[in-house]
């Protein structure tokens, strides 16, 4: 007999993307919109020159409180939390020993001994036994607090002008990677100007029994439903964003298979701040050199590269595709992959093997697409 098959989880916005025509898909678990009638490549170039509202309330949550919150986050993580002030955000890592990725993730800083780590939705639970199984001495309370928020995030060149009729909070006084507490619709919501497209943008938090009350009120800011407003956009919209701006996705880019600084994120990699797990590893690894390192190309024949296609140099593999997908604000096919770091200097041609047919790229700089300075 057939296994029965697991019921998917759900948002509290689940109904609400079944009332605007979401097309649902099973996404790391959980039943998601991968587009709206709109269609993907609407959905990316709204939110790349007006905007664009995602539902992510399947992202993880956890809490660190206690007197050694940023101690104990400091040893699991690659980043440095002692660097960050109330109010502040940053992106880091959970490291394995051998200076691989468990997970990405962004740590919040609310007061010394309080902590918010959020986390991706499909390995939220591995992430929960990973972070409990490796508590130490240090004084510190857990909890998965995943089910108690929703979080939605307006991203896009007039997010700013969309949320702020409702907030009293200064949006523009909010500095990227930072955050605040107050209300939005007199909701109490957690504003951080954040997000995961390469545009400007606020991530909201708040009670999940909020969730609908705060999309519907900001599908309403935003004049949704008129030519040039606010549309709501799925996952193939989200990819297809943080592809062009360069952003790594977890279980693609990095991976327990992948250190950070083959991924290009020797920057959240703060070896000088003390003992972190897998610090010895990476120390080593920056010493000694990487031997791959993740690329950007573009695709220079008819064709578009796809996730998990080989990569050919000389007629040799060396590697697979780990994001690839047409880039609509760009206007090219465009992907990542890690190439031997002897092969991955800017301009070089590499292949592609679509379907049995060789088509020819070029390896190009990191991010594809970096918004407009303002």
């Amino acid at each position: 007999m057939n296994a029965p098959a697991l019921e998917l989880k759900r948002t509290p916005l689940n109904s609400a993307h079944r009332r605007l025509g979401g097309r649902m898909v099973e996404f790391g678990g959980w039943d998601m919109p991968v587009q709206y009638p709109a269609g993907t490549m609407t959905e990316h170039l709204r939110t790349r020159t007006h905007a664009g509202l995602f539902d992510v309330s399947h992202m993880g949550e956890i809490e660190v409180r206690g007197p050694d919150a940023i101690p104990f986050v400091n040893r699991l993580t690659s980043n440095d939390a002692a660097k960050l002030i109330d109010g502040q955000a940053q992106y880091s890592a959970l490291t394995t020993p051998e200076g691989t990725v468990i997970d990405d993730l962004l740590v919040y800083r609310f007061a010394e001994d309080r902590l918010l780590l959020v986390v991706n939705a499909g390995t939220t639970e591995k992430d929960w036994d990973w972070i409990t199984s490796h508590r130490g001495d240090e004084k510190v309370e857990l909890r998965n607090v995943s089910a108690e928020y929703c979080q939605i995030a307006v991203q896009g060149p007039d997010a700013l002008s969309i949320l702020q009729p409702l907030t009293t909070v200064p949006l523009d006084e909010i500095k990227y990677y930072h955050f605040t507490e107050d209300k939005v619709d007199g909701v109490a919501a957690i504003v951080s100007r954040t997000g995961y497209t390469g545009e400007d943008g606020f991530e909201v938090y708040a009670a999940a029994d909020k969730a609908e009350q705060l999309w519907n009120k900001i599908l309403e800011a935003g004049k949704y439903g008129e030519e040039y407003g606010l549309l709501p956009c799925g996952l193939a919209a989200r990819n297809t964003l943080r592809l062009e701006a360069g952003m790594c996705l977890y279980g693609h880019e990095i991976d327990e298979t992948t250190t950070l600084l083959e991924a290009n994120l020797g920057w959240i990699c703060k070896l000088n701040k003390g003992d972190f797990i897998g610090r010895e590893r990476l120390a080593k690894q920056k010493e000694e050199g990487i031997k791959r390192q993740l690329v950007g190309f573009e695709v220079t024949d008819r064709g578009i590269a796809r996730d998990g296609q080989d990569v050919l140099i000389d007629g040799q593999r060396v590697g697979q595709v780990t994001s690839g997908s047409p880039a609509p604000f760009l206007k090219k096919n465009i992907g990542m992959a890690y190439i031997p770091v002897e092969s991955g200097s800017e301009g070089g041609a590499i292949e592609i093997d679509v379907r049995g047919r060789l088509v020819g790229a070029q390896i190009v700089p990191l991010p594809f697409y970096k918004r407009p300075k303002t």
